[in-house]
């Protein structure tokens, strides 16, 4: 009996006209959706401002862009410099190559102006953010299903992937073999819930969310890591994306006990978006900025005592004359 393996997409690249959609981009773009909508909603439920996380993605998602290239490109220098190579190759994004390390470290860089130029501490900003980047690593890792890139080793497992393609070589490839995207997805999907649980069991604070995903996400990738046979750079045994992951989960994992025994707890709502507090003036059901603007002003006038105050007062010293002139007529 045939058994039903996972099937490649025939093509990654679809032509409207001239222009190209590629499959691996709208991974990519979806990914980022995802993990703004889903950031700026934990981040509003912590005390934060509706744009903040939008605002702060505009620096964060160019410069993790620029670094998950720059990782890749160096990482696997091979594929682009040397004999028989076209350096320009290197810039050609849409056919894959993003090395997350880089893209979290830059990325991180980014994210650090643009929470400095809106005055939020960027570890409270890393730990609201950080379920909505594992579930866009999850979206991503499908671009690599449709370029037919980053399979592991060969299986006849029923979830087996199919292969075949043709490489820049000439060489064509074709059999079945783990589905590390697959793997790699699944994982992130399971770690974005993982951090949500334990955020909320917990009350973590103060960068360790962002710690704990980024621990829980580097033992899911020394696994797929290990399952691969794409061209990298072993050492002592161990291919130089398991080492990175070995030397970032100790990192995280130090950062995430010593934060906790020196800052237990979750940063002040009242502290971290000094924009929360200009939005809440404004009341949402306002029709225009003018009338939210007259709205505020109108009920900051006066204290709610004495705007009810006042009316009654008069009221009173008003019955007052009425009853003493009615006991001393003229």
């Amino acid at each position: 009996m045939d058994i039903a393996y996972i099937p490649s997409p025939s093509r990654g690249v679809l032509q409207l006209g001239p222009i190209p959609l590629r499959a691996y981009a709208f991974c990519i773009i979806l990914g980022v959706v995802v993990a703004v909508w889903l950031g700026s909603k934990r981040w509003v439920a912590r005390g934060g401002g509706r744009h903040t996380v939008g605002d702060i993605a505009v620096w964060a998602v160019p410069f993790g862009l620029v670094g998950g290239r720059l990782y890749h490109v160096i990482t696997d220098h091979q594929l682009y410099f040397g004999e028989g190579r076209n350096p320009w190759n290197a810039f050609k994004i849409w056919e894959g190559g993003l090395g997350i390390w880089g893209a979290i470290a830059l990325g991180a860089v980014g994210a650090w102006i643009g929470a400095r130029r809106r005055g939020v501490p960027l570890p409270a900003y890393a730990d609201a953010i950080a379920p909505g980047i594992a579930l866009a690593q999850a979206l991503g890792r499908w671009g690599n299903w449709f370029n037919q890139e980053l399979y592991g080793r060969e299986t006849t497992l029923p979830w087996g992937l199919e292969i075949d393609k043709t490489l820049p070589s000439g060489e064509k490839v074709t059999g079945i073999y783990h589905p590390t995207f697959l793997y790699e997805s699944l994982w992130c999907v399971a770690v974005a819930l993982l951090v949500i649980w334990a955020d909320r069991r917990f009350t973590l604070g103060h960068g360790r969310v962002f710690a704990l995903y980024v621990a829980g996400y580097t033992v899911g990738r020394f696994w797929t890591e290990w399952l691969r046979i794409d061209d990298a750079h072993v050492i002592g045994g161990l291919r130089l994306n398991d080492w990175v992951a070995i030397v970032v989960f100790l990192a995280a994992v130090a950062y995430f006990v010593i934060v906790g025994r020196k800052r237990p707890g979750r940063e002040d709502p009242a502290g971290i978006d000094p924009t929360a507090n200009a939005e809440e003036a404004a009341p949402a059901d306002a029709d225009t900025p003018a009338e939210r603007s007259e709205s505020v002003n109108a009920a900051g006038d006066l204290p709610g005592a004495q705007r009810e105050g006042k009316p009654a007062d008069a009221l009173a010293e008003k019955l007052d004359k009425l009853e003493k002139g009615a006991k001393n007529p003229a």
